[in-house]
């Protein structure tokens, strides 16, 4: 490996690891206010749901349609496995009669 490549790749995984351990230093040292503590607590669901919206906005009606099927089967039984199953059959139906 070439002496550039590796100085690269440490200087990405030092810069990495500080912000994450920076990050954590600060809110040891300091208390945040509660408006920052909330919004902490809440991001990750929209963090969530901008990578589902990017997905679902590229797969069609055919995957909306099977995302659809997996928001009702989990709501409706509480059971990931039945639900990403419902899913998957859902758009390999649709996608058969539709093609057929």
């Amino acid at each position: 490996m070439r002496t550039d490549v590796l100085l690269a790749i440490l200087g990405m995984a030092a810069v990495s690891y500080l912000c994450r351990a920076g990050g954590y230093a600060v809110l040891r040292a300091t208390r945040p206010p509660p408006f920052l503590e909330a919004m902490l607590r809440h991001l990750p669901g929209p963090i969530f749901m901008a990578y589902v919206a990017l997905a679902l906005s590229r797969i069609g009606p055919v995957g909306v349609l099977g995302t659809a099927v997996v928001v009702l089967v989990q709501w409706r039984t509480g059971n990931l496995s039945a639900s990403i199953l419902a899913g998957i059959g859902a758009v390999w139906l649709l996608d058969f009669f539709a093609l057929s």
